[in-house]
């Protein structure tokens, strides 16, 4: 009994520092006076943070679809770090449209998991009996 709690909490942490760290990051892109070099460093600061955390199995999709998007991010950023030492054209403007892309998706699916819309709630049929 103990140990099922344990990894639970374990679990429940886990998940809280990774939306922690996605929400700073796309909280910095999202910002009117964006500085890339800004952003790298906080969200460099923020994954050694996460990288601390004792990590586990996630199996829910929120949960997975939240670490997909964590790691996205930090390979937009170690992509454009190495592109930075070599010769090629930035296009860390796409990586970003393409990371706050995904986090729109993430908080559509946030949403959905919270309520169901019952349509047709009162046109039910009644019959009298």
């Amino acid at each position: 009994m103990q140990k099922e709690v344990n990894e639970k909490t374990i679990r429940l942490r886990y998940i809280r520092v990774l939306e922690k760290f996605v929400t700073k990051a796309i909280s910095l892109l999202k910002y009117d006076n964006f500085d890339k070099e800004l952003f790298k460093k906080a969200t460099i600061k923020a994954f050694d943070e996460l990288q601390k955390t004792k990590t586990c199995d996630l199996y829910s999709e929120y949960p997975l679809a939240v670490k997909n998007l964590a790691l996205h991010i930090m390979h937009c950023i170690d992509n454009d770090i190495e592109d930075e030492f070599e010769t090629k054209p930035n296009n860390f403007k796409d990586e970003k449209a393409s990371i706050l892309k995904q986090a729109n998706l993430l908080a559509k699916l946030k949403n959905n998991n919270r309520y169901k819309k019952d349509k047709h709630k009162n046109k039910k049929f009644d019959d009298g009996y």
